[in-house]
Order: C-alpha cells, then structure tokens, then sequence
C-alpha cells in the first residue's frame, strides 16, 4: 500500500538509508530552475553549447501511483482493470484538450475486461502486431512477465490485464499505466534544448493531477512514493541518448560505466536497463539520484554531467592515438636462408 512507507517506518527508515544516504533528510518537491547550483546564467540547459551537434534524444519520466489503489505488486487483476477504468476518465479529458488530444493503447483482453467491468468490450484493444509496433518506437513497455524481478515481487502478475499507454497527439507526451508503477508519466523530444521536456512534464503533471479522481500517493519524508524504494522522491529518470564511440570502442558500456559513475550519472543500454548500447557507441545517460534531491537539480545535472562526459569522450579519443604510438614494434625475424641447390638433399 502507498502508506506503508510510513506506517512500516522503523523498516523502510534503514533500507532507504542504506540506499539514499539521506542522513535524516526530508525530501522536498521543486521544479523551479531559478538559483540552481551550475545553471547556465540564462537558464536554457542547451547542449549545442557544451559542443553537441547532433540531435539527441531527450525524455524525462515520473513514475507515479495513486492513493486509490495498492501498489502493483499487491494488486489483484480485478485492482488493475479497474485501475485502467478510472484512468480512462483522465484519458479522456487528456484527448478533450487540443494541447494533448491523442490515443490509448490498452492489452486488457476482452474476456478479462467484461469480467471485471461488466462491458461487452473493451474499447481501447490493440492486436498484438500494434503492440510489437509501439514497443518498437519505444511507446510502449516490454513484456513484463519475462522479467524475473518483476515477476517475483508480484509487479508482473495478471499480465497483460490493466496493462497499456496514453499518448497524445504529436507523440511526445505518453502515460504508461500498469508498469512498475501505476503510471509512468514521460515527455519525450528530439533536440537539443533539455527545458522543453522538463517544462512540457512539468505542466502536463500539473494538468494530470487536477482531473478529478487523481490523486498522487506521497510520503511525508520520502516524496512521492513509488514500488521500488529507489525512484522514491521525485521518481524522476531524466536521460538522453548520447554517442561515445572512445568509450565504447570495445563493444561494451565498461568504460563509459567507470567514467559517469564519479559524475553521478548512470549509463544503460538504447533500450532501457539491461539491454545492449548502440552499435554506433549510443547509451543512455541519465542522473542516478531520485531522493533528497529536488526535480531541478536533476536536469541541471544531467545538463553538466554530459558536458562533463564528453570532456572525460574527448579525452579517450585523444589517449587511443597516442597509444598506439607508444607500443612496441616487434622486429621481423630474419629468414632463414635456402640451403644452396647442390647441398638439398636428393629424393628417394
């Protein structure tokens, strides 16, 4: 249950300490960019000016649960199609406003669907096909029940009942329902500018909550509250994909790991955790705190983290020239001389 943080306090206290190293900090909610330690003194987290080319792909995620119901790890496949019935409300106020419109994507079989909600069909259905083509675009989640630390925590179960995406119409801003968390909420873009995802979520969030019937679970110390005790506070993921062919020059993320992990910055694959990075040396970068940490500290800190990264990308570049000048050239042998033609010996 989302209280249980509280109530369960005397246990949760440790783990989040062992885990967050708060040191008796009370998280605090903040998404104002103004007085931010290493904000660039006009505000724009702009990577062209840290010497980025290239469009990057930039997506800021919460993950958010409500009051309502239990967390998704105790919840019963009745709990979760319900869970998407009350969320239809929302959707559909989403789809009212033409700043959002869109479409939900729901893989809530029908059978399951009548059962639960007393409706001869469920009107948001997609084939398997559209779901493999929104999985593939990156819309929408993989497969839960092949994970094993989902399936084991019970985060899985009912799969795939109450499962599925809001998207709006231009496609940046999705709403994951019945993920890890109830909601997953993310704005996604490609440029260059790291404030038109945070500022786009930021007012979509804002927007979400006041519909009525969403009310999001919070905990008096640890902010918003979520399954797994390490997204609580802000449940914030902010990332980018960026290139980093020196730091992946022998196939894995090993260097680029050993090189984020003092920025503070976790690297994973294009696909998200556990998968492999791009074969052009692409990862996904992303801050590692979530707790005791406010939601504009961690764009700013993504914002300074790839800069710093590049500088650490750059450097590697110019270590692989010189050491390849510095091995050791193996001098040839010298080849043996042919024996002369009267010394060879005669064949039988």
């Amino acid at each position: 249950e989302p209280k249980n943080y509280d109530e369960f306090a005397m246990f949760f206290d440790k783990v989040c300490e062992d885990y967050h190293h708060g040191g008796g900090k009370v998280h605090t909610t903040n998404w104002s960019l103004s007085g931010v330690e290493g904000l660039p003194e006009d505000g724009q987290l702009d990577l062209q000016k840290i010497g980025l080319t290239d469009e990057l792909s930039m997506r800021v995620r919460v993950g958010r649960n409500l009051t309502a119901f239990p967390l998704p790890g105790l919840m019963t496949k009745a709990d979760r199609i319900n869970f998407e019935n009350t969320m239809l409300k929302a959707f559909d106020v989403l789809k009212a406003n033409p700043d959002y419109g869109g479409n939900v994507f729901s893989m809530t079989p029908t059978a399951d669907w009548k059962e639960v909600t007393g409706q001869d069909e469920n009107p948001n259905l997609i084939t398997p096909e559209k779901y493999q083509e929104l999985v593939d675009a990156h819309v929408m989640f993989k497969d839960m029940a092949a994970d094993p630390y989902l399936a084991s925590a019970g985060i899985a179960s009912d799969w795939p009942c109450g499962r599925g995406c809001y998207q709006s119409a231009d496609g940046g801003f999705i709403i994951w329902f019945g993920e890890e968390d109830q909601l997953r909420i993310m704005c996604m873009a490609k440029g260059f500018l790291l404030n038109d995802v945070f500022d786009r979520l930021n007012t979509a969030l804002k927007y979400v909550e006041g519909i009525d019937g969403i009310d999001f679970a919070t905990s008096g110390k640890y902010g918003y509250v979520t399954s797994c005790p390490s997204n609580l506070g802000t449940g914030m993921r902010a990332s980018v994909h960026v290139k980093v062919p020196n730091l992946t020059s022998d196939g894995t993320d090993l260097k680029a790991k050993e090189a984020a992990k003092p920025l503070g910055l976790s690297v994973r694959g294009t696909g998200g955790e556990h998968t492999p990075i791009g074969a052009d040396g692409t990862i996904d970068l992303s801050p590692s705190n979530r707790l005791f940490i406010t939601e504009a500290e961690i764009i700013t800190k993504l914002y300074n983290g790839i800069k710093l990264l590049m500088e650490k990308e750059a450097a590697a570049g110019a270590a692989a020239p010189a050491a390849e000048e510095a091995a050791p050239v193996e001098e040839a042998a010298p080849a043996e001389e042919a024996a002369p033609a009267e010394e060879a010996p005669a064949e039988a």
